[in-house]
């Protein structure tokens, strides 16, 4: 029952209801019932549903946190609107460099928990305006880390194999795009969390019965992360 309730909480119901209210108020108006422009400086509040449906939904930390953005953003907005606060989006930018840096110390807090050594084993990628590209045949790939600011990384793990069954890889795109291969007895499970950006799995579905899993984690801003065989 918890998860059906979760799945229902979720953006297509937000933007659905969204567009029904905005079908609407477009009729009322027209119709010379409502003034549109009374009401749709409100409109910020859509942002605010969004944010408390990513952390209703929320199945890692990483979409609290950007369920939390969201509410912040338009929680600002919606005050600006009703001339409570005044302030221009322009003196607000430098905290895009506030979430980078914090996605760069989630993930490297997260890989030091995990208490791996660097070893062969392990994929890294930092692509800074500038591509990167790599590719593994080891056996016993454990996971690894790829990030690509306003550049690209392009990680061929295809002859690669998971020997304990599970592999976690973080990643991070702002305006950039990372590209992960994987061979096609991989699964792939994400909770990467997309802000202005897309995460795309085009995996086959593993043929035999114990497929290998590599978890993608971490954050994509104006960017995109595309998994495929």
């Amino acid at each position: 029952m918890e998860s059906i309730t979760r799945s229902r909480l979720g953006p297509q119901l937000v933007f659905g209801l969204f567009a029904i209210s905005l079908g609407i108020l477009f009729t009322l108006d027209n119709l010379g019932i409502v003034d549109f422009g009374d009401v749709w400086r409100f409109w910020p509040a859509i942002l605010i549903a969004f944010g408390v449906c990513q952390i209703l939904c929320a199945t890692c930390s990483s979409r609290i946190v950007a369920g939390a953005v969201f509410i912040a953003v338009g929680a600002l907005l919606l005050l600006d609107n009703l001339h409570y606060l005044r302030f221009s989006i322009g003196d607000f930018w430098p905290l895009i460099l506030v979430v980078i840096g914090g996605s760069l110390v989630w993930q490297a807090l997260e890989r030091g928990n995990a208490r791996w050594p660097a070893s062969s084993d392990d994929v890294s990628g930092f692509a800074f305006m500038s591509g990167v590209v790599r590719n593994s045949n080891t056996q016993s790939f454990r996971g690894g880390d790829l990030t690509a600011i306003m550049g690209g990384c392009e990680i061929d793990l295809r002859q690669a194999s998971i020997s304990d069954g599970e592999a976690t890889m973080q990643v991070l795109a702002f305006w950039g795009g990372i590209e992960i291969k994987v061979p096609e007895d991989w699964s792939v499970q994400s909770s990467v969390v997309p802000l202005l950006g897309g995460f795309e799995d085009r995996t086959r579905p593993p043929r035999d019965g114990t497929p290998k899993t590599l978890h993608v984690k971490g954050l994509v801003m104006m960017g995109g992360v595309d998994v495929h065989n």
